[in-house]
């Protein structure tokens, strides 16, 4: 295991970048704690499997450092670094049984066969297939094989890292469940550091501890999931969190008081930073109520998922979404109210903190 350390790394897959438009992946700089589980999120393309081939020795930052425990590795090969990694579709060797597959990176160290077989047998409980031991892994299922995959990256209990790029991808939705859970309790075990490239936010949230999100070749936040839920720092991480995202709206503020259209919006507390730029408030729907109190609107649609209704709205020319109860009532005349404590502020779309907020800054 070990603390990865990113230092000023940048890439550009063409040669001689000029700009920040040039490069796939614009400057971060940021420490993996050792024993960490990390989730890197964010839509394709917005750098999180270059900065993950980084990591792992398959790429070579085009500027920066990667650190492994204080030593540089920026040159050094993925074996040099003791890396496993497991990709998008497995990758295993068909004509070996199950048993051959876990242990081939085992034997390739020269790890004793006593040892190999005490661990290839543990591992193959931890991923529920010990009754396919001596199975050809030509026959398996997809679900099977990338638990080989899977496996193969467990097996090495001396790993200074295990990466993850969308490794569930081809997996079905209930197994998908079963095998992000199997993970957390791997991880909780063996405390390995681990990172975990996904584009589905419900795995990052489930499996990390913390989740870095990624955008357009940026680190817009790095925080815990309550963290990005309550306090998204970028506009894209409200809408890019949650079902449905945040409510991103145009205002114009004034003190404690936000102007939307003609209706005036109670804020938490006057910023506490001067604003520029575009300035927005964001809301998650969660916090926006539907009663006979607040501002006029106008509903569009109202979509039944169950147990919590969304109630998709117009005010001043804006949509708007809401949740409410499944036995919620909505009136006929109905009218919206922003709960302050689920009140954000952007500017530019980095977020702005309140005068008195906890960490808030003159």
């Amino acid at each position: 295991m070990a603390r990865i350390d990113l230092e000023h790394i940048r890439h550009a897959y063409g040669a001689n970048p000029k700009s920040d438009a040039d490069y796939a992946l614009k400057e971060v700089h940021h420490t993996f704690a050792d024993g960490g589980a990390y989730a890197l999120l964010g839509p394709s393309g917005c750098g999180k499997t270059t900065l993950l081939n980084i990591i792992s020795g398959l790429l070579t930052p085009s500027h920066g450092r990667l650190l492994f425990d204080g030593e540089d590795v920026t040159e050094l090969s993925t074996r040099e670094r003791n890396i496993a990694q497991v990709f998008q579709f497995p990758v295993i060797y068909d004509t070996m049984t199950v048993y051959d597959n876990l242990a081939f990176p085992l034997r390739n160290r020269g790890v004793p066969e006593a040892e190999v077989d005490r661990r290839v047998r543990e591992t193959l409980v931890l991923i529920d297939l010990a009754d396919w031991a001596k199975r050809k892994a030509r026959g398996l299922t997809a679900d099977q094989k990338q638990k080989i995959s899977l496996g193969r990256g467990l097996v090495r209990h001396d790993v200074n890292a295990i990466l993850f790029d969308e490794p569930l991808t081809v997996i079905d939705p209930h197994m998908k469940w079963v095998l992000r859970s199997q993970l957390k309790l791997l991880h909780k075990r063996f405390g390995h550091t681990m990172v975990y490239v996904t584009h589905d936010q419900t795995e990052a949230l489930t499996f990390a501890d913390t989740v870095v999100v990624m955008y357009e070749g940026e680190i817009v936040q790095i925080g815990t999931p309550d963290e990005l839920f309550s306090r998204p720092s970028h506009t894209f991480v409200g809408y890019f969190i949650g079902s449905p995202g945040m409510n991103v709206l145009p205002v114009a503020v004034d003190g404690a008081s936000a102007k939307l259209g003609e209706t005036t919006i109670r804020l938490p507390a006057a910023p506490a930073a001067s604003l520029s730029g575009k300035v927005e408030l964001g809301i998650r729907p969660e916090f926006v109520a539907v009663g006979r109190e607040g501002m006029k609107a106008s509903i569009r649609k109202v979509e039944d998922i169950g147990r919590l209704k969304i109630v998709r709205a117009t005010v001043e020319g804006h949509d708007v979404a809401a949740i409410v109860p499944e036995d919620g009532e909505i009136p006929a005349d109905p009218r919206l109210a922003f709960r302050p404590e689920g009140i954000n502020l952007y500017a530019s779309s980095r977020r702005v903190a309140f005068a008195g907020e906890k960490g808030a800054r003159p």
